[in-house]
């Protein structure tokens, strides 16, 4: 039985509800041979099938990078309110810079009077003004916003940027093999990814707690895939294929891959975008750094080969990589809005 055919097995109905999130090694998939990368990628398509997350060893990124990256967002949000304001993503014509406090709202249906419990950054692509996709007017596409009074602090971001775009380049290909189509499948729709980096904070919560406003309201991430790097607090839960929420604990030397609902919908739902949700009960203030790796704004997003047929339809019409996150980040962002809810 193909890999492919065994992963639209257990699509029917046989996904594992898995009470771990499983670990792999991703250290023979950059080194080895086609067949080794080949055995990765069925590991890796398994917890795509079952539970659309998966912890990922032996990445690639320097852990003296990652701690430095972790400083350096600790250092961003410990200034005055102030300060992070000067940088307020309202003030960005492509959705870059500082939200605070509320800014976001992942679960707008139970979150009514109050959006997330944490404050973020989202740094892009940084394209100058003459870049032809900025010239364009592309949605999505410009120059970050960058905080002034924190030498160094770019560089120590675009650092990361740039090797983690390098792993996601990686795992692309790895969902690619799993899915039985060339290695370099995506490359296609890679040429100018939308990747955005995120870092976060998270205060602690204590008392009683309510789905009313928590770290994260649960959700689907909106895009292809999302890297995350999480500090020693804890707090990630996910939900598994029987309904059950388990955590996600940090382990150390590993980041937290999960699926996103565009990936979703290029695999006919045959991977899965499981919701998640945060809840910092720590006691401790929680930093994480997601990492969301996007194609092109212009990728077509419609049922891959081998995903769709006579007994398995189309569950989505065709969009793009671009309208569809427009369309996710104006539900989210309160000042997308105008009173009536329309964009």
């Amino acid at each position: 039985m193909s890999a492919t055919v065994e992963l639209h097995r257990n699509l029917r109905g046989e996904r594992v509800p898995l009470e771990k999130i499983p670990v792999i090694d991703f250290g023979p998939f950059l080194t080895g041979n086609l067949a080794t990368r080949q055995s990765v990628a069925r590991e890796i398509g398994e917890a795509c099938c079952n539970i659309g997350f998966f912890y990922l060893s032996n990445h690639g990124v320097e852990p003296a990078l990652l701690e430095r990256t972790f400083a350096e967002a600790k250092r961003f949000f410990d200034q005055p309110l102030e300060a992070k304001l000067a940088i307020d993503i309202e003030k960005s014509p492509c959705h870059r810079g500082y939200f605070k406090l509320g800014g976001e709202n992942l679960d707008p249906d139970k979150q009514i009077a109050e959006g997330d419990l944490k404050e973020g950054i989202k740094i892009g692509r940084d394209l100058a003004e003459d870049h032809p996709l900025v010239r364009a007017g592309l949605p999505l596409h410009g120059p970050n916003l960058w905080p002034v009074d924190l030498p160094g602090w770019q560089g120590a971001m675009q650092s990361y940027f740039d090797a983690v775009t390098g792993l996601g380049r990686q795992i692309m290909h790895a969902f690619a093999l799993a899915l039985e189509l060339d290695e370099c499948h995506f490359d296609r729709d890679l040429t100018d990814p939308m990747t955005t980096l995120g870092p976060l904070h998270y205060p602690p919560q204590q008392g009683s707690i309510t789905e009313d406003q928590i770290g994260a309201g649960a959700h689907t991430d909106f895009g292809c895939l999302t890297i995350l790097a999480q500090d020693a607090n804890g707090g990630l839960q996910v939900k598994n294929a029987a309904g059950v929420w388990i955590d996600a604990p940090p382990l150390p030397g590993t980041f937290v891959i999960n699926i996103g609902d565009m990936m979703a919908r290029w695999t006919n739902n045959l991977f899965a975008s499981t919701q998640h949700r945060v809840i910092n009960v720590s006691g401790a203030e929680r930093y994480s750094i997601p990492f969301f790796f996007d194609p092109n704004f212009s990728a077509r997003v419609e049922a891959l080969p081998g995903c769709v047929g006579p007994e398995r339809p189309a569950r989505f019409p065709p969009t793009t990589s671009g309208q569809h996150l427009l369309d996710m980040i104006n539900a989210t962002f309160d000042y997308h809005r105008d009173k009536t809810g329309n964009s």
